[in-house]
């Protein structure tokens, strides 16, 4: 719970900041003639949007099985992450270069420049603010795995997708400054195009980073390799079981786990014996780890999960 409360928390505290900074900046680019500016109008618009889609997404993932979907619904929220990062591609990276080379095909004299500094200054406060928020969450998430390696084994889209969209976002102020810097000091308004384009560009690969991780988990990933151990460590202590072979584990959530466990019961055992025996794993497991929704247990011998392994390629 504290985990689904401290996701909404950054994805509220990313809305408001974006919806705040897209219409000032409009505002801005409306009195200035930016083309810098306006890109950096539609990316917080783009960004405000995704936070939406974020927000639905939290939303459905939240639904509880049913007959149509016995597993849940927790990949909905890496559907909508994935359609977030085709939005901050196809909307602010596309709008964001037309801007720019249609400046440069037809630059034109910046009026009142000064309205830009104010209106970017406040931008980079508020989206500094949005930025924190994300990166004290994605801290105490990563615990001690590095920024890199916890990007790439996270199975929350949420969190990182705020802050690649926060950390883009600073960085794109940052080009807008230079540029409209730049072409007031200089008298070249096609510095205001490039900077534009230079917009496009981050935000592209932003976008770019962000599809790649989330169609992972998309189209399945298993969970952390700690939860497997630790399946096969308390399956392998009950009494009842002879050998824990090996585990599949498929993440359909953030939250939310499905786990098959092959193992070799005792010979003696009968029927309800063995069905005490997978009753008693499964609590026992879904105590130590409560993100696992749905466990299957499946008698084999080790051969013939060496077998099964050995054909689909795992070393699980």
């Amino acid at each position: 719970m504290r985990a689904k409360a401290a996701t909404r928390n950054v994805v509220y505290a990313a809305l408001a900041g974006n919806l705040a900074i897209a219409v000032t900046k409009f505002v801005a680019a409306w009195f200035t003639g930016s083309s810098a500016m306006l890109s950096e109008g539609v990316h917080s618009l783009v960004d405000t949007i995704n936070e939406l889609l974020l927000l639905y997404g939290l939303h459905r993932a939240g639904k509880h099985p049913d007959r149509n979907h016995p597993l849940g619904y927790g990949r909905e929220l890496y559907f909508w992450s994935f359609i977030v990062a085709l939005l901050v591609f196809a909307l602010g990276a596309g709008v964001s270069l037309y801007e720019g080379i249609a400046h440069l095909l037809a630059p034109a004299p910046m009026q009142r420049p000064f309205i830009n500094y104010i209106v970017l200054g406040v931008s980079f406060v508020f989206e500094a603010a949005s930025w924190y928020v994300a990166m004290k969450e994605f801290r105490v998430a990563k615990g001690e795995l590095g920024y890199f390696e916890a990007f790439r084994r996270s199975k929350d889209p949420t969190t990182f997708t705020v802050l690649f969209e926060d950390t883009a976002a600073l960085v794109g102020l940052l080009i807008a400054f230079f540029g409209v810097l730049g072409a007031q000091l200089l008298r070249m308004p096609q510095l205001d195009g490039i900077a534009s384009i230079s917009i496009a560009v981050v935000l592209a690969v932003s976008s770019l980073f962000l599809a790649r991780e989330t169609k992972a988990l998309l189209i399945g990933e298993s969970a952390l390799p700690h939860v497997r151990d630790s399946i096969l460590k308390i399956a392998g202590a009950d009494p009842a079981i002879r050998k824990a072979n090996g585990v599949l584990t498929v993440q359909m959530g953030p939250q939310q786990v499905v786990a098959a466990l092959s193992a070799e019961f005792e010979d003696r055992l009968t029927t309800p014996e063995i069905e005490t025996c997978v009753n008693r794993i499964e609590a026992a497991i879904k105590a130590t780890h409560p993100e696992i929704t749905t466990l299957f247990v499946k008698p084999q011998t080790p051969e013939t999960w060496k077998a099964r392994r050995d054909a689909i390629g795992t070393d699980i």
